[in-house]
């Protein structure tokens, strides 16, 4: 099939890249000269294991095409709109993106064509696109829902091997289409799932809002469970097992961030107060995750006393490992919160430095190695769990501080592991080693 992809943010890139690897003949689309004349020398915009080399092979091979010009390919049998939808100043999903591509492009169609949103947008989007592009051209068309469902860090993996394919459609021509499109993959028994456009774009704020709950409730339970010599680690194992819970999301540190999780939960409690509902269950989520760095600042002044002039070493900047994306990363609101406090950060993360720097500047010191961050600290702060952490030498890192001790943020280590490096141990939810 002959695909346009608009945008090629972090959805939009793997989603052409994932396509073109699976026989379809994709053009990626976007704006940024910079960005598309980078990718045909093979500079990949975001760091995603896999995807490199994917993007490679696949432009190597011609299947994969990158321009400027949309809709990019003459008559495209489906164009797939992967573009941002940022939370507005009230909270609501801003469609300008979305929109200005529509009316760019609905009137350059020539023959019936899927216009496909892989965006994570508001219920009624879909009609709302429709109308628009309705009014813009009289060639036929169906708008679709097609939600994506990637993690980052594991994005290519979970486009190649599905849980699900979503889509909304109330036109079974368009079904159709779709059906094509994603037939190498239900070949290998992935399940497309097929509904009507807005509850489509309701599966994915619902999906996105309740995993986040999930980690803000294990959270809650992470904080009752140090007023009460609880582990929340056992406890995790204990109920993780249970299928009706399941064992994922489960784990207590610093909160969510990244790309999805604020931006959406905070879309769907706009919605719904919009409606004139009032989702309780929602507020509290978002409550919960901000007051998590509270409490873990909290934590590292009570264990070092006044932090103004301390030396406070910072292992990861990312929201999470296997990415650079640092959009509402933890990581970041808590330092902001200790330089506030006027602690000195020296921070390494292997991928996100480079970002971080466009944002905080010299506010920081940015360290060339992980243990080269710790030398003559007052404490270690571990807030991304890279396998480079993980698996660090404790030793050398107690040789390495000024002050024995570790505040850990993603519950990384064995407790009895880093005492017996003869290094204090404040974590979430567990006791102090």
């Amino acid at each position: 099939m002959k695909i346009s992809v608009i945008g090629t943010g972090y959805v939009g890139l793997v989603t052409g890249t994932c396509l073109a690897e699976v026989g379809h003949d994709v053009t990626c689309v976007d704006i940024d000269e910079t960005k598309i004349s980078n990718l045909k020398k093979g500079i990949i915009p975001i760091y995603e294991p896999g995807l490199s080399e994917l993007v490679l092979k696949n432009f190597e091979s011609g299947s994969l095409k990158f321009t400027n010009q949309s809709p990019g390919v003459k008559d495209p049998e489906a164009i797939i709109f992967a573009l941002p939808t940022p939370p507005n100043g009230d909270g609501e999903a801003d469609l300008s993106y979305l929109l200005g591509a529509i009316t760019h492009i609905a009137p350059q169609l020539k023959k019936y064509t899927v216009l496909v949103n892989k965006s994570t947008v508001p219920v009624g989007t879909a009609a709302k696109v429709t109308e628009l592009a309705g009014s813009l051209t009289k060639t036929p068309f169906d708008v679709v829902s097609n939600p994506e469902f990637l993690k980052e860090g594991f994005a290519v993996e979970d486009f190649m091997k599905s849980d699900r394919i979503v889509i909304g459609s109330s036109s079974p021509k368009a079904v159709k289409v779709m059906q094509r499109l994603y037939a190498p993959f239900a070949q290998q028994g992935v399940p497309i799932i097929v509904m009507d456009e807005a509850s489509s774009e309701m599966t994915k704020y619902a999906a996105n809002s309740f995993l986040a709950t999930k980690i803000s409730f294990m959270n809650e339970i992470a904080n009752i469970c140090e007023l009460t010599g609880a582990n929340v680690e056992d406890v995790r194992r204990g109920i993780g097992i249970d299928p009706r819970i399941g064992g994922s999301f489960l784990r207590a540190g610093i909160g969510y961030g990244g790309s999805c999780f604020p931006k959406d939960v905070l879309a769907l409690h706009t919605s719904s107060q919009l409606h004139d509902y009032d989702f309780k269950i929602l507020e509290a989520v978002m409550q919960v995750n901000e007051r998590q760095r509270d409490i873990f600042c909290d934590k590292v002044a009570k264990y070092i006393g006044d932090l103004k002039g301390k030396k406070l070493a910072v292992w990861g900047l990312s929201f999470k490992p296997n990415t650079d994306d640092i959009r509402e990363s933890p990581p970041l609101g808590i330092i902001s919160r200790l330089l506030g406090l006027g602690a000195n950060i020296v921070a390494y993360d292997p991928e996100a430095a480079e970002n971080v720097k466009k944002i905080l500047g010299d506010k920081i010191i940015y360290a060339k190695t992980a243990i080269e961050a710790t030398k003559n600290a007052d404490a270690l702060l571990l807030l991304t769990e890279w396998d480079e952490f993980v698996t660090a030498d404790l030793k050398q890192v107690a040789l390495s501080l000024k002050n024995k001790l570790i505040v850990d943020g993603r519950n990384a280590y064995n407790s009895q592991d880093v005492k017996n490096a003869g290094i204090k141990y404040v974590s979430v939810g567990r006791k102090v080693m």
